[in-house]
């Protein structure tokens, strides 16, 4: 059944880079957003909180809203209702990303800050839009494109390799650009330190990201053959373009899994907190390790590029390695190894404060436990869905919804305790975001082992429906052995 179900080499690229835009620029989004508003324009470090709260939120809005109108809706024409959603998603994308890394138009150093914040919202919201459909469509086509438990790990694992591309080219073109910025150089400390000097490098590297990421989005759109729904799932989605108030009526007997029936499987909302912490550490840690270079350790400013440049190599390194050692070791203790090294990363960080140089080492630990624990919660995710997919957009938006929200609140309580509220940091800075570092990897991971303990006691599986799509299924099952999933 694998070698039937198999997607050809080529197929299986081109479905692995419809997520490079976006990767291309969450990587800019998370790692540079706090630094360029704070240390750059020199906004308050609140008003840069705010920023990027209001981003998350409303990704964490449309991520729901686009999964549900993905699942009920058709598509334009023949083209697939997935792709449909990722070409408008892409389109926004597109149009609205370079408004953020770019000075306010119009505004001067004397314009109140205010100005400029309500200037940058509207672009963070349709970007946060954009963001939100491409991602979704792209990843409720895994399960559509394969049913075998295997291959979609496989197939996730292509898609985090590049993402860790992404983010590596994000970071090369960072240091080139940081590289050969002109300079005085017998004035070392306007080189090593950011300032309103480094606007036009991260205007450059923004105009970059798209113009790459627009190439590798044709390849995806042309390369990638969305397969057509079942009369099953069609019918369910003529159910689905219902209105609310007829849905809410008991549903018949055969039908497949809706939105509203998720709610009520305990498994959902084991994989959405395990999914929250995943994102948690990673997009937190992301986030802060800028910070924590320039202001903890005293670092140049090219360590910004550098140190994420290692991360990402390592996390592309154990995304090669991940489908040999999910298929001996299972998924639950693949993503505990992925555990201990980001405690690892946590201890060393709490234990060192002045590691200089050695933070490669520390680099390491992070960038392979990131990428270890990210792929096995989206194959858990994958798991889940199994083979509902005419809802699996929903599931994903859901999963997403708790981990935008989470992370822009996370933002904004961290940046509402900064001991400082003007550019300059002061020498509490220090101490503040080391512990921030110790706190967002090693705590929430804390949290994520114990979450993982209640999957390894009660495994991922839907329960409540479970008569209920066994009665669809029938012989279905039978005929397809160990492969429970309809297409």
């Amino acid at each position: 059944m694998a070698d039937e179900l198999s997607m050809p080499l080529c197929q299986r690229l081109s479905y692995s880079v419809g997520h490079f835009l976006n990767d291309l620029c969450a990587s800019m989004w998370f790692t540079y957003l706090l630094v360029y508003y704070h240390s750059v324009l020199g906004f308050m470090n609140t008003y840069a909180g705010i920023l990027l709260l209001a981003g998350q939120v409303a990704d964490g809005i449309c991520t729901p809203l686009v999964g549900y109108e993905s699942d009920r809706t058709a598509g334009c024409g023949t083209y697939g209702k997935r792709k449909t959603w990722h070409l408008v998603g892409t389109i926004s994308v597109l149009l609205s990303f370079p408004f953020i890394f770019n000075p306010c138009l119009g505004c001067s150093e004397d314009t109140p800050q205010w100005v400029g914040l309500t200037y940058f919202v509207p672009f963070i919201v349709i970007f946060q839009f954009g963001w939100a459909a491409t991602q979704i469509s792209h990843l409720s086509l895994i399960p559509e494109l394969v049913t075998n438990d295997h291959e979609k790990v496989e197939l996730t694992a292509f898609r985090y390799a590049f993402t860790v591309i992404a983010n590596i080219t994000v970071y090369a073109v960072a240091w080139l650009l940081f590289h050969f910025q002109a300079g005085p150089a017998e004035d070392p400390s306007v080189i090593d330190s950011l300032s309103h000097q480094d606007i036009p490098i991260f205007r450059n590297l923004a105009l970059i990201v798209v113009g790459i990421g627009a190439v590798f989005s044709l390849l995806f759109h042309f390369g990638t053959k969305e397969k057509g729904h079942s009369p099953v799932e069609a019918a369910s989605d003529d159910r689905e373009k219902q209105p609310l108030i007829l849905r809410a009526l008991p549903a018949q007997p055969h039908s497949l899994l809706q939105w509203k029936h998720w709610l009520k499987e305990p498994a959902f909302y084991q994989v959405a907190m395990l999914y929250m912490c995943t994102r948690l550490i990673v997009n937190l840690s992301q986030t802060y390790i800028s910070m924590y270079l320039t202001n903890s350790l005293m670092l140049p400013k090219n360590y910004i590029a550098t140190i994420p440049l290692v991360m990402y190599v390592c996390g592309f390194v154990s995304s090669l390695v991940m489908k040999p050692v999910n298929k001996l070791i299972g998924r639950n203790i693949t993503y505990f190894i992925g555990l201990l090294l980001i405690l690892a990363f946590a201890y060393w960080v709490l234990l060192d404060m002045n590691m200089g140089k050695s933070v490669y080492g520390a680099a390491v630990l992070l960038g392979a436990g990131s990428a270890t624990i990210l792929v096995m919660s989206l194959s858990m995710t994958a798991d889940l869905i199994g083979g509902q997919t005419q809802s699996g957009a929903f599931v994903y938006g859901a999963m997403s919804f708790t981990d935008k929200v989470a992370n822009g609140l996370g933002v904004m309580i961290i940046q509402s305790l900064h001991p400082c509220h003007t550019q300059a940091c002061c020498p509490d800075c220090i101490w503040f975001y080391h512990h921030i570092m110790v706190i967002v990897t090693g705590g929430v991971a804390f949290v994520a082992s114990i979450v993982l303990c209640t999957i390894m006691i009660w495994p991922i599986k839907i329960r409540s429906h479970l008569p209920y799509i066994s009665g669809l299924m029938g012989t279905d099952t039978e005929d397809t052995g160990n492969d429970q999933s309809v297409n």
